[in-house]
């Protein structure tokens, strides 16, 4: 297990490479975590939902966290997602990636009635109490269609093994703002996924960017992730209009999608998306890999 932190600067989130049956290839899953060890990431974001952690089984988890665990030999931190509808099932996900060497969780409030407050509370304490790894909160109301309120947050901050939570971009665009309001309440490092919103999060003062594009191109976005974290403007600024092409295709079509066209050009791994999510037709699927070469050629030249 790692000792530096994981919920600090660049976690990247790189997808699960599967076949139509779920059976995860943990060859391909290695190739594309070597360049986020190389890159030098913060963290790793395994078993997000770029992931596909809602798709996978048990036991293909399993694999997959074994697989990265063995490929990554302690060099980057690994924050494996352990989201699951019942709690007994996340709890046994929980153990299953401590037991594997996991040096944190991810867990997201996954539901199909709705939960209460009261419910996700107690849902997180008991995932807690099967594997005490430090655990970050995953607020991703877009598929859980779950809020969390801020008194929430601040009871679950509450819980020694929760040391952060992953938040949404706020709708307002006011990112500062909620950040000050949730450090009022809390000691919770906060981090922004929402890539398109990465840069202004950082210059805002998050403590970290859970990113999409720093999975497959991971690079570009340490740089992004640096330039920011040190206050230089012009140059996140810079960075992160290179990359609006890309933002304006995740936010079209989906960020899960957008990579999976993306991946088999910028590494040797291919990947099915699990059904019923289905591959871009062939026009947008042309039209996401025109915009996105100057990016992927950029990321390669940076290998050089």
């Amino acid at each position: 297990m790692s000792s530096v932190s994981p919920f600090h600067g660049l976690s990247a989130f790189p997808l699960t490479p599967a076949d139509i049956n779920g059976r995860v290839d943990t060859e391909a899953l290695c190739r594309l975590l070597e360049p986020l060890c190389d890159a030098g990431v913060t963290s790793i974001g395994l078993l997000g939902s770029t992931g596909i952690y809602a798709y996978l089984t048990r036991e293909e988890r399993l694999r997959a966290v074994k697989a990265a665990v063995e490929c990554v030999k302690g060099r980057v931190p690994i924050v494996v997602g352990v989201g699951a509808l019942r709690t007994d099932h996340a709890q046994d996900l929980a153990r299953n990636a401590e037991a594997a060497g996991a040096d944190a969780l991810l867990l997201a409030p996954v539901s199909y009635t709705p939960l209460t407050q009261e419910e996700a509370y107690q849902h997180f304490l008991a995932v807690t109490k099967a594997a005490p790894l430090p655990l970050c909160i995953y607020n991703n109301p877009g598929t859980t269609h779950f809020t969390f309120s801020r008194e929430l947050l601040q009871r679950l901050s509450d819980i020694e093994a929760i040391r952060a939570v992953k938040m949404p971009l706020p709708a307002d665009g006011d990112v500062r703002g909620e950040l000050a309001a949730l450090r009022g309440k809390t000691d919770l490092a906060i981090g922004y996924s929402g890539d398109w919103g990465g840069a202004e999060a950082l210059l805002s003062g998050a403590d970290a960017w859970y990113s999409v594009v720093g999975g497959l191109l991971p690079r570009t976005a340490l740089a992004l992730t640096k330039a920011a974290m040190a206050g230089d403007r012009n140059e996140a600024r810079r960075l992160d209009g290179l990359l609006e092409p890309l933002w304006k295709m995740f936010k079209e079509f989906g960020s899960i999608r957008v990579v999976y066209t993306l991946v088999e050009h910028v590494l040797p791994a291919q990947s099915e998306l699990p059904r019923p999510l289905l591959p871009l037709a062939p026009t947008e699927r042309q039209r996401v890999l025109d915009v996105t070469e100057p990016l992927t050629a950029l990321e390669r030249q940076s290998l050089l």
